[in-house]
């Protein structure tokens, strides 16, 4: 398997990758904008638009859109994060050119009606609804929120409520009109592909659009808090923020392996003293999101009202523990696990082609697999262990808790443990 580029004159980029064995391809748009381009007045139109690409085209109802692609068996589907949006479809490989020209129709040719805005409105305030129910989910949104304050990327991709109230055609058009530039997309397939066909469809279709430059989103700074909201629910759900290494940052992989061999799976420390050895909780988990200029690690947990306060400082005494007994054994365990699920998690062409789609993004290039590989296993004790110290004196923290919480401890209290 090789991966294969081609930029267009106007700034589009086109990646594939051949996946010998397959009869299935996935094909997608990728685009360089999501919730952190987002002013605050706009915050959830980047997710409101990705909604409305699928309601009707100049050529296309709604139904037409779903019918071409469901009658050759295939599935489209999108979704909105902070940094991208990703229009994509999964196909037979004799299929994708069907599907990039579906793609292109609703990137290009959408006409937001009215009617169909006011559907969506009402499908979007009930998605909206449904998170706030939700307290594994929405709880996460405050953690953003307070670790991130008055900034894009603390800000709920779904948006508040107002701002989907009040969204009308103008304001999508505007966020097309201006983060939607041929710069801006990148065209990924992967699975049963065709590259030279690939990139003379994308050319067909995408090469008359201008060239033009988006403006570059606001680089967001850690700052860290606490939210806190009692509510007669089963679990107290809690949750710790740390700043993090960007995917940029050749200390993102220490920090992955750190997140790993923390709260990464059954062997990982979190699991088997808070869960195994106390029985204070079902699930407990650590991961690092890193983004294209921050990252962040998270902590999270549920247990009972009365067991929050055990919790919570047990967590923190094993983020101090880290620091100073990392064993090689867990190094070597955290890193086979890193490069397996890597690997494994690349053999579906859906994750091929969103991994390129990104690394496109990101460096403008698709590295090869070999090269992460490497910097997982140079990864050392001695990195961990200052990581990880570096995570206990690190002068901002963030914790959100929802539920019976008045047990748990405030902020500063186990910012103290920590440093301590």
């Amino acid at each position: 398997m090789s991966v294969e580029t081609h930029r267009l004159a106007n700034g589009l980029t086109i990646v594939g990758e051949h996946m010998p064995g397959l009869e299935s391809s996935t094909v997608g748009v990728w685009v360089k904008a999501g919730a952190c381009n987002e002013a605050e007045a706009q915050n959830g139109i980047a997710h409101f638009l990705e909604h409305m690409a699928f309601k009707g085209t100049k050529s296309r109802s709604a139904l037409d859109i779903a019918e071409v692609i469901e009658d050759v068996g295939g599935f489209i589907n999108a979704y909105t994060s902070r940094e991208m949006t990703a229009y994509y479809a999964r196909v037979l490989g004799a299929d994708v050119g069907l599907a990039l020209e579906v793609l292109a129709d609703i990137l290009r040719n959408s006409t937001f009606e009215a009617r169909e805005i006011e559907i969506e409105r009402g499908v979007i305030l009930s998605e909206i609804g449904q998170s706030l129910d939700t307290p594994d989910d929405v709880i996460f949104d405050w953690l953003q929120g307070v670790s991130y304050p008055k900034q894009a990327l603390g800000r709920p991709i779904l948006g508040p409520v107002e701002n989907v109230k009040r969204f009308q055609r103008a304001d999508l058009a505007g966020f097309v009109a201006t983060h939607y530039g041929p710069e801006n997309l990148v065209v990924s397939a992967a699975g049963k592909v065709d590259f030279a066909a690939l990139v003379r469809q994308a050319e067909a279709l995408f090469g008359d659009m201008p060239a033009s430059a988006a403006p570059a989103p606001e680089v967001a700074r850690f700052i860290g808090g606490e939210k806190r909201v009692e509510k007669a629910l089963e679990q107290a759900h809690f949750t710790l923020g740390f700043a993090a290494p960007s995917i940029r940052d050749e200390d993102v992989y220490t920090a992955q392996i750190y997140s790993m061999l923390l709260g990464g799976g059954m062997t990982s420390r979190l699991f088997q003293e808070v869960r195994e050895k106390r029985g204070l909780c079902y699930s407990i988990y650590a991961s690092i999101t890193p983004g294209l200029e921050n990252g962040m690690l998270t902590i999270y947990s549920g247990t009972s009202g009365d067991q929050i306060s055990e919790l919570a400082e047990v967590t923190v005494d094993q983020m101090k523990r880290a620091a100073s007994d990392i064993t090689e054994a867990e190094l070597a365990r955290a890193q086979v696990q890193m490069k397996a699920g890597m690997l494994m998690g690349l053999e579906a062409p859906s994750a091929r082609a969103e991994r390129m789609a990104r690394a496109i993004a990101i460096w403008g290039k698709v590295p090869d697999l070999s090269e992460a590989v490497a910097k997982i296993e140079a990864v050392n004790v001695s990195g961990l262990k200052a990581y990880a110290a570096e995570v206990c004196a690190a002068g901002e923290m963030s914790m959100a808790l929802y539920g019976p919480v008045s047990g748990a401890p405030a902020l500063a209290d186990l910012h103290a443990r920590l440093r301590g």
